[in-house]
């Protein structure tokens, strides 16, 4: 026997509505959990959690809800505000201002960035950063990560560039398989008309960014600029022009010092095919 229906409260959250809204048209249509998931591909019990807001919903799956109930972009554009929900309240901001971004710069001193992670890649980290979780709590974490790369494939995607420190492209996180894969899908972006991807070699020895982490710079709709410094534990917002031109000094020297996106693109393949 099933575990009975969860109250569905849609006033709470956009999430919420997006699940109460799933299971009113799913009983509209006279579809049982088990017809919807063969339609769109997904498990039953993956879609009862999302209708219950126990997960936020995978990105591709909205698309597919508006095909199957003829609703336009109705999911499409209410998972764009229930997505924001599983960060965490402090790093919500920070999305707020990505989606208004023209150009993105970014530095990262250990691991590539949650914007440019593979599926594989962030279930490692997830996993190791939290090994009490259940599989149910990485995989709605995941899923989070992954919609944020929405970003870059959206109509009008910011300019985005990205300077790794070398540390980032040898460290093999997940495993020799899962790393090969993160390091080609950093090798598709090296040098696209939105994107580039430079490596600051270890020969370059100290710079102003050395203590890891990763800083983020945004220049927004409106032409000002914002930084966003985020360490293990902390993310700090910094919109005072003179501390983000501060920060934007830091970065542009970074920038100069690193290998070209050409040689960029030679060293990340090197690393890939190098033996395990």
């Amino acid at each position: 026997m099933g575990r009975p229906a969860r109250k569905l409260t849609p006033d709470r959250s956009a999430r919420h509505l997006f699940g109460a809204d799933l299971r009113h048209r799913r009983e509209a249509a006279g579809m049982t959990l088990e017809k919807l998931a063969e339609v769109v591909c997904y498990s039953r019990s993956h879609l009862a959690r999302i209708e219950t807001a126990e997960h936020v919903p995978p990105p591709d799956l909205p698309g597919r809800l508006d095909e199957v109930f003829g609703t336009g972009e109705h999911f499409v554009r209410l998972y764009a505000i229930a997505r924001h929900e599983v960060h965490p309240e402090k790093f919500r901001r920070r999305m707020e201002l990505e989606a208004r971004a023209k150009a993105m710069d970014e530095y990262a001193g250990s691991l590539v960035p949650g914007i440019l992670q593979t599926e594989g890649y962030a279930r490692a980290l997830f996993r190791v950063g939290n090994p009490e979780a259940s599989p149910d709590e990485i995989d709605e974490k995941v899923s989070a990560r992954m919609s944020r790369q929405l970003l870059l494939r959206g109509e009008a995607p910011p300019y985005f560039s990205v300077v790794l420190d070398e540390m980032v492209i040898r460290r093999p996180i997940g495993g020799p398989t899962v790393m090969r894969a993160q390091l080609a899908a950093l090798a598709e972006l090296v040098d696209t008309a939105r994107t580039t991807v430079q490596v600051l070699p270890f020969e370059h020895g100290e710079h102003a960014l050395v203590s890891g982490g990763t800083l983020t710079l945004m220049t927004l709709d409106d032409d000002t600029s914002v930084a966003y410094v985020e360490s293990i534990a902390t993310g700090l917002l910094i919109e005072d022009p003179e501390a983000v031109s501060a920060h934007r000094r830091s970065y542009d020297l970074l920038r100069a010092y690193a290998l070209s996106p050409r040689k960029s693109a030679g060293f990340i393949r090197a690393v890939m095919e190098a033996p395990s």
